[in-house]
């Protein structure tokens, strides 16, 4: 029976509750292990990225979010208004040759920083404005006009010691030919019919042979492709670079360039070696120059040169590509 003052269904004593401190210690505990753990996890991440960091030479973690951002406004540009791409083209160029001149000076060459940004703006400038045959005498102008500027600055200089000017000279009209010049072929690109779909896919390209490249090599790098330019860079990382090159142009051709896909492998293979004979020629003048990077104004990345010495020299291969296979061929 239920003797008075029982609640039905009661059966034995009831059960102790915890006290508030006994709470209170077991959440500080749980507390004190999720912060190890998360300590513990952010060391491992850490050691991680400092593994690939000196293997690869890059963060890749900030490498990855400055590349998806630089992609994602070049990609909004160039699809959406051509002119945006070539203002945003002519900004990476006065940028870039900004760096090369300035890392030039501290190399010790007398290479002036006006007129070669002024001269890589005009060459950039003249391949959106004028038409074909009035872009060499641009070019030609613009490497006029830092030559002439060099002599006359030559002038107010203090005198130099055993010689050096011809070589600053030939310099000086490298480097519009190696930024600017280059550069102006995928704003001649961009300017074609349909050319904004080619511009992105050599983009495209020569971002998969990077990629390909790092991760290939990353994964499997042992033989050195070329030690005294760059040790980093392997024939296994090449191969990747091939693999992916490959890849993705049979894609781009189907999907966006509408050619045969046999195209796209042409298209893989050519821009393989253009972005590779440009990753290594930058590499040959940083070491020359005796640094790392051009600059460090892009985290994870060094500089903008670093980021477009692989599409300088594919610019003018996506050009001659579209003119050969694309279907109304180019135009002045």
């Amino acid at each position: 029976m239920t003797e008075p003052g029982d609640k039905p269904g009661a059966s034995g004593p009831r059960p102790k509750r915890k006290s508030r401190d006994e709470l209170q210690a077991q959440l500080r505990s749980r507390r004190a292990d999720i912060e190890r753990q998360v300590r513990t996890t952010r060391a491992q991440i850490d050691q991680v990225n400092e593994r690939i960091e000196a293997r690869a030479g890059r963060n890749l973690l900030m490498a990855t979010v400055f590349g998806l951002a630089l992609g994602i406004i070049l990609i909004a540009s160039l699809v959406f208004v051509k002119g945006i791409f070539v203002a945003f083209c002519a900004a990476i160029v006065a940028f870039a040759t900004f760096e090369l001149v300035r890392a030039l000076r501290e190399s010790g060459r007398r290479v002036d920083v006006i007129p070669a940004v002024l001269s890589g703006l005009v060459i950039v400038g003249g391949s959106y404005f004028l038409d074909a045959p009035w872009r060499w005498v641009t070019l030609a102008c613009a490497v006029l006009f830092v030559v002439v500027w060099r002599l006359v600055a030559e002038i107010f200089d203090a005198p130099r010691v055993g010689g050096g000017l011809g070589r600053d000279l030939v310099t000086a009209a490298l480097v519009q030919l190696y930024v600017p010049f280059l550069a102006s072929f995928a704003v001649s690109l961009v300017l074609q019919p349909e050319g904004q779909w080619w511009t992105l896919a050599f983009l495209i390209l020569v971002v998969a042979v990077d990629i390909g490249a790092y991760a290939s090599g990353l994964t499997f790098g042992k033989h050195p492709m070329a030690p005294k330019i760059s040790p980093k860079k392997t024939w296994e990382g090449f191969a990747g670079a091939g693999a992916a090159a490959i890849i993705a142009g049979v894609l781009v051709a189907i999907f966006m360039l509408n050619v045969p896909w046999w195209v796209g492998v042409l298209f893989g293979l050519a821009l393989l070696g253009t972005a590779t004979l440009g990753d290594l020629t930058e590499s040959l003048i940083k070491r020359d120059i005796g640094i790392k990077d051009i600059s460090s104004w892009l985290p994870g990345h060094g500089g903008f040169l670093d980021r477009i010495d692989s599409m300088l020299p594919s610019a003018p291969a996506a050009l001659a590509i579209f003119a050969l296979f694309s279907v109304g061929g180019i135009s002045a």
